[in-house]
């Protein structure tokens, strides 16, 4: 069950923020801090221990970055529940970006907690594993992920409970 949970993390992980490397290069070396960086919304510091706890996950397991790593370009935090984890992307990028990724597929347009976004899949992630809704923003792209618990039986549509936390999260997300 371990190895399924590490390929439908790198499955999912792996592609959204490849989406958003920008390609080109523009010749940083990685090391640089740039203002859009420093401007971005951090969901480790602004998603209130109640909120999560209405969502169905428990504060105190919260991991900034992939895996404790930054990723340049986003804030991305994550927590874990009984049945699924959740995780909260903060990026400089924009949907279309994210769209236009190959890899991402099935887009939908939904409507969550009053805000509308886009629905989508990693391709090689079961529907049952993983949900994933990009909202535009101002500051450019935020990116809500229920990956479902590799070790409960029948934990459900991944989706719905993404619908259910997104009711609780997405008030919270700057425009």
């Amino acid at each position: 069950m371990t190895r399924r949970l590490a390929v439908v993390l790198l499955a999912t992980l792996v592609p959204v923020l490849a989406a958003c490397d920008g390609g080109g290069g523009g010749g940083s070396t990685g090391s640089e801090t740039t203002t859009a960086e420093v401007a971005l919304w951090d969901p480790c510091t602004q998603v209130p221990d109640d909120v999560l706890q209405r969502a169905g996950v428990d504060p105190k397991t919260k991991e900034s970055g992939i895996a404790g790593v930054h990723q340049s370009g986003w804030e991305i935090c994550a927590w874990k529940g009984k049945k699924y984890h959740l995780n909260v992307f903060s990026g400089n990028r924009t949907v279309q970006e994210i769209e236009t990724k190959e890899g991402n597929v099935e887009f939908q347009d939904v409507v969550i907690a009053g805000r509308s976004g886009r629905k989508y899949r990693v391709e090689g992630a079961s529907k049952n594993d993983t949900c994933n809704v990009a909202f535009p923003a101002a500051q450019g792209v935020f990116e809500i992920m229920i990956g479902n618990s590799a070790i409960v039986d029948n934990p459900g549509d991944p989706c719905e409970s993404l619908r259910n936390v997104g009711e609780q999260v997405v008030p919270l997300l700057p425009k």
